[in-house]
């Protein structure tokens, strides 16, 4: 990989590596892998520093716990998917229409990407709960969904639910597509916009 220092025995020479951004990157990018391949609970610290090519006592320079390192990793990809779907949905103007073609694409994103549906796997979806609720996770969602349209009264509460929504039907799917996108259409779209609501009810104009 660009910018690691090798050291006899094809070994990342990370103690000689300023850049410590980068450092814990690849850090995270090994323990990615091993979250997929052994489940999120089962993998330990020794695991991601052998998997990354480093001691344990420098993992632990970049990361002081294993729950140090699923946290980063989850606020690193939601922030990633925040982005990819902010510019998805850039261009819908109806807010309640905005919130559910997000948590759409939140959920297609997701789950084509096998590093990432892993976490809602039976043994480790309560670890990709708790963290999903902290305030960095919710900060993306909330930039995501609700953009520059601030005037909601309780925003951060209501990105919040809607993380519990998105997280629940990563772990339980819908039936299929369309029944996802009617659930939120009735459940989720109204929050945003309550004549949506109406619309829903008496059908498309005549």
């Amino acid at each position: 990989m660009a910018g690691q220092r090798p050291v006899p025995g094809g070994v990342v020479n990370w103690l000689d590596d300023s850049r410590s951004l980068r450092a814990a990157e690849r850090i995270l990018d090994a323990a990615a892998e091993l979250f997929a391949e052994r489940g999120v609970a089962a993998t330990q610290m020794a695991d991601i520093a052998r998997a990354a090519g480093c001691s344990r006592a420098t993992l632990y320079r970049y990361f002081d716990s294993r729950q140090a390192v699923q946290s980063a990793f989850v606020h690193r990809e939601a922030h990633r998917v925040a982005a990819a779907v902010t510019d998805e949905i850039r261009g819908i103007e109806d807010p309640g229409a905005r919130a559910v073609a997000g948590i759409r694409a939140s959920l297609r994103l997701v789950r084509s990407d096998p590093l990432l549906i892993a976490w809602f796997r039976p043994d480790d979806a309560g670890i990709a709960l708790g963290i999903a609720q902290t305030s960095q996770v919710i900060e993306a969602i909330s930039g995501s969904l609700f953009g520059s349209r601030a005037g909601f009264d309780d925003q951060a509460q209501l990105a919040r639910w809607l993380t519990r929504v998105i997280v629940s039907l990563l772990t339980v799917p819908g039936h299929d597509d369309a029944d996802e996108r009617a659930m939120l259409e009735r459940c989720v779209a109204p929050l945003f916009d309550p004549n949506h609501a109406a619309r829903l009810r008496d059908g498309p104009p005549r």
